[in-house]
């Protein structure tokens, strides 16, 4: 068993909706399964989030301003009986189930029995996870590798702890930690490592070169890449530190680039990098534009909205006023935007 995490404490004043087997499990981006017509299918079974980054581009963490409610996925049964649904439609082999959230996949309690539940569906080949690793211990990352779990994606923004402090939002996050847990999983694990900062221009400029040099050393990326430089974007609803400009692309990958030949290592990463390639993709039971009955079942993810289903999907309702009102209530809503597997829309007038 895993350490005990406090998950009222982590959700603050927020709502702390328990996702039981009546939720839908596709349709929101929250929680669930998205299917992005990969072999890969992500999986997120909580929004929780133990930090606050200050260049979060989903507000996550107990200092959010734009969130009203978080998600905990209690039916770990009905996550795993959709996603073995999904993986029949895409083919018998080389499903990659990655666990990531928009929060932090270590603060859901079972996260142990997810991946080793996720392991034994035929056709699961890769079980990867997104993390920045402030709840790991030597001992869970055991379990993890014991329960059969790939790689982990570990997030360091910064080396300096002070610096890497301030980024993570954190007064508690000790990056030095971070970095002796990461060596353990190289020598100590079956576990791949990939170190995945995010360069914030004016900030970590200087710590990204350290980081590539750190991860080098200490051998991550034995089977995949050793490394994901993630480039800051700004997000409507994300955080943006204070006087920092979004690079753009060009100048990112010249850099990506001239640190390549510097080091010797691949940073400018494909999904073929990670054996990624198309495959058949969940079919939405909606149109664009059309009109459908929905029961509003939660409060949304965020402010000023409702989490309904309909036709046995999720659907986020976003331009609600006053949530409470609507609960349990059936309503009229017009789907206003799908992207992948996520449903969107507005009370009809």
């Amino acid at each position: 068993m895993t350490d005990p995490v406090d998950l009222r404490l982590l959700a603050g004043r927020r709502t702390l909706v328990r996702v039981t087997e009546d939720f839908p499990m596709l349709g929101c981006i929250a929680y669930g399964l998205i299917d992005r017509g990969w072999n890969l299918i992500q999986v997120r079974p909580t929004s929780l989030c133990p930090l606050s980054c200050i260049f979060c581009s989903t507000d996550a963490g107990p200092r959010s301003r734009r969130r009203q409610a978080e998600y905990l996925v209690v039916s770990l049964d009905a996550l795993v009986e959709k996603f073995e649904e999904v993986v029949r439609l895409k083919g018998p082999r080389g499903i990659e189930a990655h666990i990531d959230t928009v929060g932090d996949p270590l603060t859901h309690p079972k996260i142990v029995d997810l991946v080793q539940m996720l392991r034994d569906i035929p056709g699961v080949e890769v079980i990867s996870m997104q993390t920045h690793g402030f709840l790991l211990s030597e001992r869970l990352i055991d379990e993890l590798d014991s329960a059969g779990l790939s790689r982990i994606n570990l997030s360091i923004d910064a080396l300096d702890p002070d610096l890497a402090r301030l980024l993570a939002g954190t007064p508690e996050y000790d990056v030095r930690r971070i970095l002796r847990l990461a060596e353990y999983i190289v020598k100590n694990t079956r576990i791949d490592l990939l170190i995945a900062p995010v360069w914030v221009p004016g900030y970590n400029d200087s710590e990204i070169p350290k980081i590539i040099e750190f991860a080098l050393k200490i051998g991550a990326g034995k089977r995949w890449p050793p490394l994901g430089i993630q480039k800051w974007i700004a997000h409507k609803r994300g955080r943006k530190p204070r006087g920092v400009k979004e690079m753009p692309w060009s100048e990112f990958y010249a850099r990506l680039r001239e640190w390549e030949r510097k080091y010797g290592v691949k940073l400018v990463l494909t999904p073929e990098d990670f054996g990624m390639h198309r495959r058949p993709q969940v079919r939405v039971p909606f149109r664009l534009g059309e009109t459908v009955e929905a029961r509003v079942i939660a409060p949304g993810w965020l402010k000023g909205e409702a989490l309904a289903v309909s036709r046995g999907w999720a659907v986020t309702i976003v331009g609600v006023p006053r949530v409470e009102e609507l609960l349990d209530q059936r309503v009229m809503v017009k789907i206003i935007k799908i992207k992948d597997t996520i449903v969107l829309g507005r009370l009809a007038v």
